[in-house]
This record gives C-alpha cells, sequence and structure tokens, in this order.
C-alpha cells in the first residue's frame, strides 16, 4: 500500500511539473480579431457620412392632458397595481435620437463621444448610421444632450402615456405580436442591430411617437423605486425616497424578448452605464416655452471640454 501510494504520488508530481511545459509547447494565444478594431475615439467615432440620406425629424408630438392608465395587474411586481393616472399637456420627441444628432451636440459642445467604456467592443460601426439611434450613453450624457436641446429626458410616466395611450393597450399597437411589429428579439426582423428610427410602421402609438416597443431601450428622468406604484394608490401612504442608486430605463430593444417587451417593463441600471443597447430622447413640458437655459453645470462642462480640444 505504500509503494503505490508514493508510485500515485510521484505521477502527480510530473504531471503538475508539465504543465508549464506544455504552456510553452502550445505558444501564445489567438490574436484578437482585428475586423472590429479597439474603440478609438479618434478614429472610429465621427459625424456619420450622408449619402442622399435625409436627416432624422427632430418633430416633437403634442401628448394632450388628461387620465391615463399606469402600470399593469399582469406584469412584475414593479409594475403593479394598474391604476388609472394624470398629466398635464406635454411633448415628446416623435423619434429616438440619433447618432447624427448626438454627433451634432457633441462637435458644438466638446462633450464625450458616445462609445463603449471598455477598449473593446463589438459592432461599433454597424451601431453608426446616420438615422439609427444614439447608443454607449449614460444617463448623464443623455440629460445633458435634451438640456442643450432646450429640452429634458421625459419621466417614466410621460414615457409610458406617449407610448402606450389612454387605454391600457400592451404594446403601442394595440394586442397581439404577430411577425415582426418591432426591431426586437433578434435578427429575424431584418437587422441584425438598430435600425434607422421610424422603420417599423407598427411600432407607433396613436401619438404618433415611433419605436417604443423596439430599437433601443430609453433612459428617462426618473431614479428607480420599485415600489412606487403600489405607494400612489395607498391612501396616505409615504412617498418612497425619490433617489436611489438606479436610474430607470423604459421600452424594449433590439435585443429583447419575452415579457420585457411590454411597455410596462420596468428596467433600472447605474446612472453612469453605456451599452449598445440603450439610448433614449427627450420632451418638454410646454412646446411654446421659452427654452430652458443651460445650467452651470453644462456651462461647465462645455467650457471645460472645449479648453482640452484647444
Amino acid at each position: 500500500m505504500d509503494t503505490r501510494f508514493k508510485v500515485v504520488f510521484l505521477i502527480a508530481v510530473l504531471v503538475m511539473c508539465s504543465l508549464p511545459i506544455m504552456g510553452i509547447l502550445k505558444g501564445p494565444p489567438l490574436p484578437i480579431d482585428e475586423s472590429d478594431p479597439p474603440f478609438s475615439p479618434s478614429s472610429n467615432a465621427s459625424m456619420p457620412t450622408k449619402t442622399n440620406v435625409q436627416p432624422s425629424s427632430d418633430a416633437m408630438v403634442e401628448i394632450p392632458a388628461g387620465e391615463f392608465i399606469l402600470g399593469s395587474n399582469q406584469g412584475g411586481y414593479n409594475e403593479k397595481p394598474q391604476h388609472v393616472s394624470m398629466l398635464d399637456t406635454y411633448w415628446i420627441d416623435q423619434y429616438e435620437v440619433t447618432y447624427q444628432q448626438y454627433m451634432e451636440f457633441v462637435e458644438a459642445t466638446g462633450h464625450r463621444l458616445p462609445g463603449p467604456p471598455s477598449r473593446y467592443a463589438r459592432k461599433l460601426e454597424a451601431l453608426r448610421g446616420f438615422n439609427q439611434p444614439v447608443t454607449y450613453v449614460s444617463w448623464n450624457d443623455a440629460a445633458l444632450y435634451c438640456e442643450w436641446k432646450g429640452k429634458r429626458l421625459p419621466t417614466e410616466k410621460e414615457w409610458e402615456k406617449a407610448i402606450r395611450g389612454s387605454d391600457g393597450r400592451t404594446w403601442p399597437w394595440g394586442e397581439g405580436r404577430e411577425g415582426f411589429p418591432a426591431n426586437f428579439d433578434g435578427v429575424d426582423d431584418g437587422y441584425e442591430v438598430t435600425a434607422p428610427v421610424g422603420t417599423f410602421s407598427q411600432d407607433k402609438s396613436m401619438y404618433g411617437v415611433y419605436d417604443g416597443a423596439g430599437n433601443v431601450m430609453e433612459w428617462v428622468d426618473d431614479w428607480y423605486v420599485e415600489n412606487i406604484y403600489s405607494s400612489a394608490v395607498k391612501p396616505n401612504a409615504t412617498r418612497p425616497q425619490s433617489v436611489s442608486t438606479y436610474k430607470t430605463m423604459r421600452g424594449g430593444g433590439y435585443t429583447s424578448q419575452g415579457i420585457d417587451l411590454r411597455i410596462t417593463n420596468r428596467s433600472f441600471i447605474v446612472p453612469d452605464f453605456r451599452d449598445e443597447t440603450i439610448g433614449f430622447r427627450c420632451a418638454r413640458s410646454n412646446q411654446d416655452e421659452a427654452p430652458i437655459t443651460l445650467s452651470s453645470g453644462l456651462h461647465d462642462v462645455i467650457q471645460e471640454n472645449q479648453n482640452s480640444r484647444e
């Protein structure tokens, strides 16, 4: 027994000692596929080339004052209970902000380019079409863009009413999901990534707002509060704390599936997160009001960025 133990121990030692040698014989790892080059702001992010393509409209849609159905009893805990809410008249972008529109903001202000925080990212060029929704923007990037345009990010309630309408429907077009009414659930709809805004005619709300069900998820203004709806319908309830760790996103993206596609779905992530599936649109309380004055914070950011470019 003692001899067998020694033999087994010797074999184990030999195997462990051979691992470094095997690594040397195997050689270095294969090089990274350079067909998707590393992200470089100076070389990979630029104004899109316009080749007989009309820029997407910067139009806004009026959402009339009145009651509407908010939330869903068939959804997740953070969507319940379904209840009637009320909003005054407001205006919201008809389309998601495009890459071309966002790059005008970058050129004018020196703000950082839309891009991934990591060194490598896939599909960058495929996501940078003239009229595709801008992606790889954080909540703060989106908020600053809207402020630059004299607008703001929509609230959760404003986003849901604009996309859902007032009658409590499940999707912008109503009920049922036959075929490919929006850019979601992979490549079978004809688009590997995002589509130019407004491509899917069915993905349009009763007010004429496009791409609420698909294309990209969208930042909204609110901090994420899980039980905000349940607190809203309880008499004398204390309103939940409005500042949390996460910002809320609404809508589905081109990779979304299942329950994530419902208008009432509430997603959340840290505000400095940037991803290829997240974009945004802007809103205003009154279309005829004077443009929002740039905050001192935005002035400071713009000045700092411009100084660094000189």
